[in-house]
């Protein structure tokens, strides 16, 4: 895991980086095939969509935040 200041800094590069806003990459998650793991959702985002790893991780991490606010919000 990132630490938090990584966290943000990836999420603040993603557009620029892959070409795609977060909101798109977390509604390709939400899209996506039903994986449970952590491991498998970022190895999903680097097989089907070419990102690195730190960046697939990050949009994952920041999936399972918004995820968890939902679910106690």
């Amino acid at each position: 895991m990132h630490s938090e200041e990584t966290h943000k800094q990836l999420l603040a590069r993603i557009p620029a980086v892959t070409g795609k806003d977060l909101p798109t990459w977390l509604a390709a998650l939400e899209a996506g095939p039903s994986l449970l793991r952590f491991d498998e959702r970022v190895n999903w985002l680097r097989d089907e969509h070419d990102l690195p790893h730190g960046y697939a991780s990050a949009i994952v991490h920041e999936h399972d935040l918004r995820r968890g606010q939902r679910a106690f919000g």
